[in-house]
């Protein structure tokens, strides 16, 4: 019987066979990728990618509410069924929560939480909602997103990675950061060894440069003493990671990356400004230590054209910003058609790295090792088991839908978020 491309590209992702062996695995030369088939990438992305098949009735959503509880924010959705979903925003809920409140909310009620994938692309365009393409409208639909992905497993009684085919780990190597440009390459290289203490971790990342800051450093020659001083006094066995926040242009950029080349780092996250492409690329061409970007970025075709022209060797959406797990995983099997790995950017410090251990509990071609947010000690306790870390790992949760089970408290004293005008 024969099968095409489309048919195919769906049931190798569903059986797991695109994209082996990315765990922890050497990072293919994608700058050479340049020739990669714009057809494939566009298959990848167009595939199926719900697998929904054990609800076998109607979720009818009768209702999705925005709550505040202490310090949480909280998206719940219901069932006309009484089934209950949840999911906790980013931050930067506080700030757009009415696009949420009146633009995206509304489009999901009445409607069946099976068609979720179709829903996502129809929220896009109800009353016009493409003219605010961005960051804050799709960290309105990711909310929504991961509280109906809830709703679904907590109905279906499954994780959430068994609607994504195959659950694929159980834990995730993750790094250590300190996220700080205020300390000096000494400072920094301490903090870094305390946190590798307290957790087991095997990776860090630090900071260089400015944060978009044309080509000025926190402070004179931090960049290069840290690059430095981090090898010396970390050791071989500590994978290096470091992230400009598109501090540089081109020929910075190259000087920045050659002096990481040196010290054989892993990565180079935002070398330039992280909408300059075209900078990008010339940065990515000169070195050959792995560009990673993605971040900040809110559409599919931007990252089908940097897979396919080689201006990062490794993809990072935010799952958040870029607008939850269905699109991160259109996004991850375009990289996996290049044979590039996905390290996802993490923008929330309430649950966002459940969303990440969620998230690649089925995605084959993770990134060596994910960010370790701050947090787990204070929601980790949610979900079930709790989430913990041990020996430079995260455990995934086993619990219906996202795992965070542990919620009555919480909800005890929720408040309903009313947009006040």
């Amino acid at each position: 019987m024969s099968i095409n491309r489309r048919e195919f590209i769906r049931t190798s992702f569903s059986a797991g066979l695109v994209g082996p062996g990315l765990l922890t695995s050497q990072i293919s030369n994608a700058r050479e990728k340049t020739d990669i088939d714009d057809n494939v990438l566009r298959e990848a992305a167009n595939a199926p990618v719900l697998h929904l098949e054990s609800v076998t009735s109607p979720v009818i959503i009768e209702s999705i509410e925005l709550l505040k509880s202490g310090s949480f924010f909280l998206v719940r959705s219901r069932s006309k069924d009484g089934a209950v979903g949840l999911s906790m925003p980013n931050e930067k809920i506080k700030i757009i929560y009415p696009i949420l409140l009146r633009q995206v909310i509304p489009f999901f009620i009445g409607k069946d939480a099976r068609d979720l994938e179709n829903l996502l692309d129809g929220v896009y365009v109800h009353e016009s909602n493409y003219k605010m393409q961005g960051l804050p409208f799709w960290c309105c639909v990711a909310c929504v997103e991961l509280s109906i992905l809830d709703l679904l497993g907590k109905t279906a009684k499954k994780h959430v990675s068994a609607f994504f085919g195959k659950r694929v780990r159980e834990k995730v190597p993750i790094y250590v950061a300190s996220g700080n440009r205020e300390t000096t390459a000494e400072e920094e290289v301490k903090i870094l060894q305390k946190r590798i203490a307290e957790t087991g971790a095997r990776a860090i990342k630090f900071k260089v440069g400015g944060r978009m800051s044309r080509n000025r450093d926190s402070m004179p020659n931090r960049s290069e003493d840290l690059i430095e001083l981090s090898r010396k006094v970390l050791g071989d066995s500590i994978t290096i990671q470091a992230d400009s926040n598109g501090s540089f242009d081109v020929p910075r950029a190259i000087e920045i990356g050659k002096r990481l080349e040196a010290i054989q780092a892993y990565l180079f996250e935002e070398p330039c400004p992280f909408d300059d492409l075209d900078s990008t690329k010339k940065v990515a061409d000169a070195l050959s230590i792995p560009i990673s970007g993605g971040e900040q970025e809110s559409s599919e075709y931007r990252f089908k054209w940097m897979i396919r022209h080689g201006v990062v060797q490794i993809v990072q959406p935010d799952l958040h910003y870029y607008g939850g797990y269905v699109r991160a995983t259109r996004v991850a099997r375009m990289a996996a058609s290049a044979n590039i790995p996905i390290t996802t950017h993490i923008s929330s410090g309430y649950t966002g790295f459940a969303d990440m251990i969620n998230f690649f509990s089925f995605t084959p071609n993770m990134g060596k090792f994910q960010e370790l947010k701050t947090g787990v000690e204070i929601t980790g306790p949610l979900f079930d088991p709790p989430i913990k870390v041990k020996d430079g790992f995260l455990n995934i949760p086993t619990a219906p839908g996202l795992g965070m089970v542990h919620t009555k408290d919480l909800l005890e004293r929720a408040t309903t978020v009313q947009e006040h005008l």
